[in-house]
């Protein structure tokens, strides 16, 4: 059996295919867990359920599955010219080449989700996942419509040229996001020593919060360890309670409106531009960029929010009075943050 065989078996096209029955046989599953979840929150814990929440959910990811038709070659624009002029050949490793896919799938995908929140680009599709106002299992399916669309899986090229297929890598990828279903809840604990070593749901909750000492934090898949490498791992903290959604959150029930929310705004800021670093700032900067520095980035509200904690008798600036009133209250505690 030469190379390319041993590719195929391990990584190749043959296992795409019981691959994609096993996913779409999760994808029930996911459904009816969160379905059983509804019940038990709102009948037996006698907690509020937002079935319209959830039912606009299921709007958006009908349209989400309607992209996933694009393929590969638009949206990893290159992948199939670096693998054919790939670096390694993955296969050699025998199984080890799983290892090393899902190792290299996690590093990377901390990066892309990183990327995510930190460049407008990548935000536009992303945030659609940050709307939900409650956390539970049915948010875990609320994904944007323009990933694929906006070539946002470029950041998976490495993994590519490296040697593994495309095919492969998106595989690794759908396998990570199945994990991440169940980390969408408010209801489970904290897990004890796996905190800070895997993506449990407790982190997860922090990432999903819109408290400003949680913004942009714990990007990881599988695991968290990429998180404290690079210092963006925060713990959650049972003195700072965590209030999910976006930073000016999103009140709708409108599929259309939840997964293009953030493509009009673009549309007008870009229109506003006078110059090629504006277009530049507007496209690629941090969300809420503006070229005189004044707009709602995560660095600004976090220093908005602590000049009005420190000195609340004093009229607050522009940012700060354009922020919600649940960001303004929670500006003591930053003081404790790191």
């Amino acid at each position: 059996m030469g190379v390319q065989a041993r590719s195929d078996y391990y990584i190749g096209h043959p296992a795409m295919d019981s691959l994609s029955t096993l996913l779409q046989f999760f994808g029930i599953a996911v459904l009816a867990m969160a379905v059983v979840e509804a019940f038990v929150l709102k009948f037996a814990a006698r907690r509020n359920y937002d079935w319209r929440a959830s039912l606009a959910t299921l709007g958006v990811l009908a349209g989400r599955a309607v992209t996933e038709a694009i393929p590969v070659a638009l949206a990893m624009p290159g992948a199939f010219w670096l693998y054919e002029h790939r670096l390694l050949e993955p296969a050699k490793f025998g199984a080890w080449a799983y290892l090393i896919l899902f190792l290299g799938l996690e590093f990377v995908y901390y990066w892309w989700h990183r990327i995510s929140h930190r460049s407008r680009w990548f935000w536009v599709n992303h945030a659609v996942h940050h709307t939900p106002n409650e956390l539970n299992l049915v948010a875990a399916v609320r994904v944007g419509w323009t990933a694929r669309l906006m070539a946002t899986y470029v950041v998976f090229l490495p993994l590519v040229w490296i040697g593994f297929k495309p095919e492969a890598v998106f595989a690794a990828y759908g396998l990570n996001l199945a994990y991440q279903f169940w980390i969408h809840t408010e209801w489970m604990p904290r897990l004890g020593w796996l905190e800070g070593i895997l993506n449990t749901p407790s982190a997860h909750r922090v990432h999903h919060a819109s408290n400003p000492e949680y913004l942009d934090c714990n990007y990881g898949g599988v695991l968290v360890i990429f998180d404290r490498m690079f210092g963006s791992y925060r713990a959650e903290q049972p003195s700072i309670p965590i209030r999910y959604g976006l930073v000016t959150p999103l009140h709708s029930y409108n599929p259309i409106k939840i997964a293009l929310h953030q493509c009009l705004p673009l549309l007008r800021d870009l229109g506003s531009a006078r110059s090629l670093r504006e277009v530049a700032g507007y496209l690629f900067g941090p969300p809420g960029w503006k070229p005189d520095g004044s707009g709602m980035t995560t660095e600004n509200l976090r220093r908005s929010l602590l000049r009005a904690a420190s000195n609340r008798d004093h009229p607050r600036d522009p940012l700060a009075e354009a922020l919600p009133d649940a960001l303004v209250d929670a500006a003591p505690n930053l003081t404790h943050s790191r």
